[in-house]
Protein backbone atom coordinates (compact mmCIF):
# COMPACT_ATOMS: atom_id res chain seq x y z
CA UNK A 1 0.00 0.00 0.00
CA UNK A 2 1.10 3.55 -1.38
CA UNK A 3 0.01 6.73 1.01
CA UNK A 4 0.68 10.30 -0.36
CA UNK A 5 -0.99 13.67 -0.43
CA UNK A 6 -3.18 14.50 -3.13
CA UNK A 7 -3.90 18.27 -1.39
CA UNK A 8 -3.82 19.31 2.30
CA UNK A 9 -6.62 16.81 4.32
CA UNK A 10 -7.20 14.62 1.08
CA UNK A 11 -4.84 11.73 0.90
CA UNK A 12 -4.26 8.96 -2.02
CA UNK A 13 -4.31 5.57 -1.34
CA UNK A 14 -3.23 2.77 -4.27
CA UNK A 15 -3.58 -0.67 -3.08
CA UNK A 16 -3.77 -4.05 -3.75
CA UNK A 17 -7.36 -5.13 -3.78
CA UNK A 18 -6.98 -7.67 -1.14
CA UNK A 19 -5.66 -4.98 0.93
CA UNK A 20 -8.53 -2.13 0.68
CA UNK A 21 -10.89 -5.78 0.87
CA UNK A 22 -9.26 -6.15 4.35
CA UNK A 23 -9.53 -2.68 5.56
CA UNK A 24 -13.60 -2.84 4.53
CA UNK A 25 -14.41 -6.07 6.10
CA UNK A 26 -12.48 -4.63 9.08
CA UNK A 27 -14.52 -1.50 9.11
CA UNK A 28 -17.62 -3.37 8.43
CA UNK A 29 -17.23 -6.10 11.56
CA UNK A 30 -16.61 -2.76 13.68
CA UNK A 31 -20.10 -1.12 12.15
CA UNK A 32 -22.06 -4.30 12.60
CA UNK A 33 -20.57 -5.81 15.93
CA UNK A 34 -19.13 -2.50 17.79
CA UNK A 35 -18.54 -2.70 21.77
CA UNK A 36 -20.81 0.02 23.41
CA UNK A 37 -17.64 2.28 23.91
CA UNK A 38 -17.51 3.32 20.62
CA UNK A 39 -19.29 6.47 19.98
CA UNK A 40 -22.32 6.64 18.05
CA UNK A 41 -21.30 9.44 16.12
CA UNK A 42 -17.90 7.71 15.43
CA UNK A 43 -20.19 4.60 13.93
CA UNK A 44 -21.94 6.62 11.47
CA UNK A 45 -19.46 8.35 10.04
CA UNK A 46 -17.91 4.82 9.57
CA UNK A 47 -21.39 3.54 8.19
CA UNK A 48 -21.15 6.22 6.04
CA UNK A 49 -18.04 6.09 4.85
CA UNK A 50 -18.69 1.80 4.14
CA UNK A 51 -22.30 3.38 1.63
CA UNK A 52 -20.11 5.56 0.10
CA UNK A 53 -17.53 2.42 -1.17
CA UNK A 54 -20.32 0.32 -2.07
CA UNK A 55 -21.52 3.32 -4.05
CA UNK A 56 -18.40 3.15 -5.73
CA UNK A 57 -17.51 -0.54 -5.71
CA UNK A 58 -20.75 -1.00 -7.97
CA UNK A 59 -19.58 1.86 -10.53
CA UNK A 60 -16.09 0.30 -10.86
CA UNK A 61 -18.14 -3.19 -11.62
CA UNK A 62 -20.05 -1.44 -14.16
CA UNK A 63 -16.02 -0.21 -15.44
CA UNK A 64 -13.94 -2.19 -17.11
CA UNK A 65 -10.20 -2.42 -15.57
CA UNK A 66 -7.85 -0.53 -17.87
CA UNK A 67 -4.18 -2.27 -18.39
CA UNK A 68 -2.93 1.07 -17.05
Amino acid sequence: MQLEWARPGVLRATAHAFEFAALVAAARYVAESAPPDIPEESLEQLRHVLSDYDTQARRLHRTPASDG
